[in-house]
């Protein structure tokens, strides 16, 4: 093989493994966006399983809605690129709130107290594989 065949061969493996890479990351960009984003408008609007849940919780009622304004608010920082990594932050905040609301009513730990987490891993996802190197395809970068 010539040099440049190997070059091309490996430009052709780091593609592939890159757009491998990328819908991984969007996949999980939209996992997170349609949960946050189905919860926010639960809130939001104040329907009944929002304020229950919430209230269930030990929150009163009348912070529903606002808990939904802030989520709304790291949603979008986090859906638009420039603002993606400050919106992962936020959201990694918010949904650790989450932890210690599930912490402190004893909530079991696997299904409800450590989901929170998964949502922030799938969040952060894309954000961490651009400091790892992968820049190019992530949205953060």
């Amino acid at each position: 093989m010539v040099a440049s065949e190997i070059t091309h061969v490996a430009d052709s493996a780091v593609r592939v493994s890159s757009k491998t890479a990328a819908t991984i990351g969007m996949l999980c960009t939209g996992f997170v966006a349609l949960f946050l984003t189905f919860d926010t408008v639960l809130k939001l609007l104040n329907l009944g399983p929002a304020v229950e849940g919430t209230v269930a919780l030990g929150y009163p009622a009348a912070a529903v809605q606002w808990i939904g304004l802030i989520e709304l608010v790291c949603l979008v920082l986090y859906l638009i690129p420039p603002t993606s990594i400050l919106g992962a932050l936020l959201l990694t905040g918010y949904l650790g709130g989450a932890v210690a609301t599930h912490v402190r009513v004893s909530s079991p730990p696997v299904t409800h107290t450590l989901f929170p987490v998964y949502v922030a891993l799938l969040a952060c996802a894309d954000c961490l594989y651009a400091t790892a190197g992968f820049g190019s395809w992530c949205r953060c970068a």
